[in-house]
């Protein structure tokens, strides 16, 4: 059964990705949620979530250090991350690849594309 994970301390936006994703449940995907790097991690370690939305600035452990973890200490490379924030400028971009991910997109982003971008990736 695919599973997703979001990530993102904002409460507002962790909802928008739920409700844009969740036409996924009737496909048999699973959802998880984490409000911070720390959780999110653990998470990753015991579910391996084949999709992971991973915001950067977050408290205790920002997104960049997760997903770090995850595709170098981990060697989780299966997972899927994509890196949502509203830094959008090249550094940042860059920082991104560096650490693992697997694609970066910039907020606000377009829910239809967020979509298709899942559906794509699980493969339904």
């Amino acid at each position: 059964m695919p599973k997703i994970l979001i990530v993102d301390d904002e409460p507002h936006i962790r909802i928008l990705l739920e409700q844009t994703l969740e036409e996924l449940e009737d496909e048999g995907v699973d959802f998880f949620v984490a409000e911070n790097g720390e959780d999110a991690l653990e998470i990753i370690r015991e579910e391996k979530p084949q999709l992971v939305f991973l915001d950067v600035m977050m408290p205790k452990m920002n997104g960049f250090e997760v997903c770090r973890i995850v595709k170098q200490e981990l060697e989780l490379k299966e997972v899927y991350i994509i890196m949502l924030t509203a830094k959008g400028q090249e550094f940042d971009k860059i920082k991104g690849v560096e650490s693992g991910a697997d694609t970066y997109m910039t907020k606000p982003f377009n829910p239809d594309d967020l979509l298709e971008k899942a559906r794509e990736i699980l493969g339904i």
